[in-house]
């Protein structure tokens, strides 16, 4: 019995000696990193016709603390050209740097003429980059889907209550939307920011409720997005994108967008329409 236990206290100190042994540095060299242009533009009747022209980076690139320095490192400045067109119309983006405080959006290209509430005729995006290649798009704005109505109920023990927003969806096609809720002001961080669509709907009846969370005297902000299927499966994949850029050995997220061309972006071109509610609670 004692020649049974030695042996296996043996055993167990030679495999975490082994062990030991078998840990090195592994020197990993991964293959050079090609960046990939990235479009966002969002077309928002009554402002500005803003686009955004960044260039991804690797994992492992370092970037500046200074954000003069970080800006020009991502920023795609010396397009040729960025054009949208539109109802026999064309709207030349001129580069610059423009500040959206609403939804603290930064964009560098810019035509300050207004988007028009238009939602019967396509619009055209065309990008020329520095080096002749072509980005394009296609989107509609679409119309506006009003909420109903927003409830406010209160929980058993009647001290937190909790919000209902009910808007009606069209059971005779297709429709995806993107609910945000903020308290307070639009300026906060949003309690709830997702995309969804309507294949779960009951009678035509879109609900989306809260935690009970709040009190008497809060302003809660309601904004439901009618957004086509591009933008719901790029806000998707963004979000994914997102969860997988937190560890370099992660499967990369792939981001799905709308764009084409010959020089190999990625990203969206699509109309933003909502309906906005203000809520102060009360019992």
């Amino acid at each position: 019995m004692k020649f049974l236990k030695l042996l296996i206290v043996f055993a167990g100190g030679l495999i975490f000696l082994t062990s030991c042994n078998l840990e090195k540095e592994i020197d990993l060299k991964l293959p050079e990193y090609e960046g990939q242009l990235i479009v966002e533009c969002y077309l928002e009747p009554g402002k500005p016709f803003n686009l955004l022209l960044t260039e991804s980076t690797g994992f492992f690139e370092p970037f500046s603390t200074d954000v003069d320095q970080f800006l020009n490192q991502i920023l795609v400045n010396d397009a040729q050209s960025v054009e949208i067109e539109h109802g026999g119309q064309t709207y030349t983006l001129q580069q610059g740097i423009f500040f959206d405080f609403e939804t603290k959006k930064l964009y560098n290209y810019q035509n300050p003429e207004l988007v028009p509430a238009d939602y019967d005729q396509d619009f055209k995006l065309r990008i020329t980059t520095a080096k002749g290649k072509t980005i394009t798009a296609q989107t509609r704005i679409l119309p506006v889907v009003p909420i109903d109505s927003v409830v406010v109920k209160w929980n058993d023990s009647d001290t937190l209550a909790f919000v209902l927003t009910y808007l009606t969806d069209d059971p005779a096609q297709d429709d995806y939307y993107r609910r945000m809720i903020h308290q307070s002001s639009l300026d906060s961080t949003a309690l709830q920011d997702f995309a969804t669509s309507d294949r779960l709907v009951e009678n035509g009846v879109l609900l989306f409720g809260t935690a009970p969370d709040f009190a008497v005297g809060d302003t809660i902000i309601n904004t439901i997005f009618h957004i086509d299927r591009a933008y719901y499966e790029f806000f998707g994949s963004v979000q994914n994108a997102i969860i997988a850029g937190t560890s370099p050995f992660g499967s990369p997220g792939k981001l799905i967008g709308n764009v084409e061309g010959d020089a190999g972006a990625v990203g969206i071109f699509t109309g933003l329409s909502y309906d906005r509610v203000v809520t102060i609670i009360q019992k």
